[in-house]
Order: C-alpha cells, then sequence, then structure tokens
C-alpha cells in the first residue's frame, strides 16, 4: 500500500454502521489498523446519532438493520450533508434497493462478505472524492473558492490573506452556508477559549469585508451572521 494513502487513512474516522455484531466489530479491528477511529453503531437510529456527535469522515452502512434501516438513515444525512462519502454494504444484490443507493449518491455498493482488500481500495476512493470536495466553492459566488486542507482562500485564482481567526470565521460560515450562524457557535468555534466581545467580533468582519471583492457576509442583527 502507497506511503500516502496510509498517511491520509491514519487520519481518517469512520462510522460503520451494521447490525451483526460478529461482522461488525471483525471489520472494525480490521480497519482500526489503518484508520484513526472506527465508530460502531448496530442500527441506524445509533448511526445517525453518532453521525451527529461525531462528524465522522467517511460512513458505512448496512442496508438491513432494525429501528431504522440504512437506506432510512442515509436518506436523514443526506438532508444536510450532500458530499460525505457513504458506502453501503449489503448481503442481497437487490435492485430496489440497489436504484436507492444510486440516487442517494453512493461511493460504492460492496456485497457481503466483505474483503478487507476491497474494503480499503475503496475507502482510497472515497479520500480521491473527500479532496475534491475539500475546495469548496461558494453557493452565493462561484468565483469563491476556498481550500480546506491549504487553507487557502482564492477569488478567480487570485490568493486572498486572510489571518487565523478570519480564517476560522469563513470556514464556519462555508460549512453552514443555506444558515445564519448563531453568536455562540461563533464564540465556540473561532474564539474557543478566549471571549468574543461584541467590538472584537464587529473589527473582524469589516476587516474580512475590505479583504473580499465582493460583499457576502450578512448580519441577522441579535442572531448572527451567514453568506448571501
Amino acid at each position: 500500500m502507497q506511503k500516502e494513502l496510509l498517511k491520509k487513512l491514519q487520519n481518517l474516522t469512520i462510522l460503520y454502521a451494521e447490525d451483526e455484531e460478529g461482522i461488525r466489530e471483525n471489520i472494525a479491528d480490521s480497519l482500526g489498523y489503518y484508520v484513526k477511529e472506527v465508530y460502531q453503531a448496530s442500527n441506524g437510529a445509533e448511526a445517525f446519532d453518532i453521525y451527529e456527535e461525531k462528524k465522522p469522515d467517511i460512513i458505512l452502512s448496512d442496508i438491513h438493520m432494525p429501528i431504522l434501516n440504512g437506506i432510512d438513515f442515509v436518506k436523514k444525512v443526506r438532508l444536510t450533508n450532500r458530499t460525505i462519502p457513504i458506502v453501503m454494504i449489503t448481503a442481497h444484490t437487490d435492485k430496489e434497493y440497489l436504484l436507492e443507493a444510486v440516487e442517494l449518491h453512493m461511493e460504492k455498493y460492496i456485497v457481503k462478505p466483505i474483503e478487507l482488500e476491497e474494503l480499503l481500495d475503496v475507502l482510497e476512493k472515497c479520500i480521491a472524492v473527500m479532496d475534491i470536495n475539500n475546495k469548496t466553492k461558494l453557493d452565493v459566488d462561484e468565483d469563491y473558492l476556498y481550500d480546506y486542507d491549504k487553507k487557502e482562500l482564492k477569488y478567480k485564482n487570485e490568493l486572498i490573506l486572510l489571518n487565523k481567526k478570519e480564517m476560522l470565521f469563513f470556514e464556519v460560515l462555508i460549512s453552514n452556508q443555506n444558515r445564519v450562524v448563531p453568536y455562540e457557535e461563533l464564540q465556540d468555534k473561532v474564539w474557543g477559549d478566549d471571549i468574543m466581545t461584541d467590538s472584537a467580533l464587529r473589527s473582524l468582519v469589516r476587516n474580512l469585508r475590505k479583504k473580499l471583492p465582493s460583499d457576502i457576509i450578512f448580519n441577522l442583527s441579535g442572531v448572527g451572521y451567514r453568506f448571501v
């Protein structure tokens, strides 16, 4: 296995949903040698709770599970996240399920029994998809391109230099383009342990707006910020 791929795998967190405990633990243990963390779920409802809490990089999900099946679990994920790579696993080559899975944008559809080598090949494909997704265009202005890996913001391929807090602020907004990000969330994700004062926030936004070629930052008074 290529050293570059091994290095990327070591930074991955994976959510693995499978109701058959023996299969789940065996695959999770095997993947544990390659990836940073494997979060295990025994049904779709539990998987969705873990997904919301842990924010994994990749989802592996069985289709036939109790409480909430894999298809319905993925539908819930796709309501808010269209980019996370998802691999569906099933013991059945059921065309109906396959068609539903394809419509939900799956990276791969694997039939049991699962071979580790095949799974690692699929993870490599998922990493390639993530590399593409890490370069994010703004819904409001596609001339902006943000590279999460390099921490670079470009406008029409021209680099815009951001300081650390401006970069964090921009990342929070670009990750939540369809909603207003409340002040409490900005405090947590941008300022962290430091105190976010009104003047500090206004100063940051004012300086950031000066650097941006177009005015895309909107403030909903008393609530928070979003892109327009």
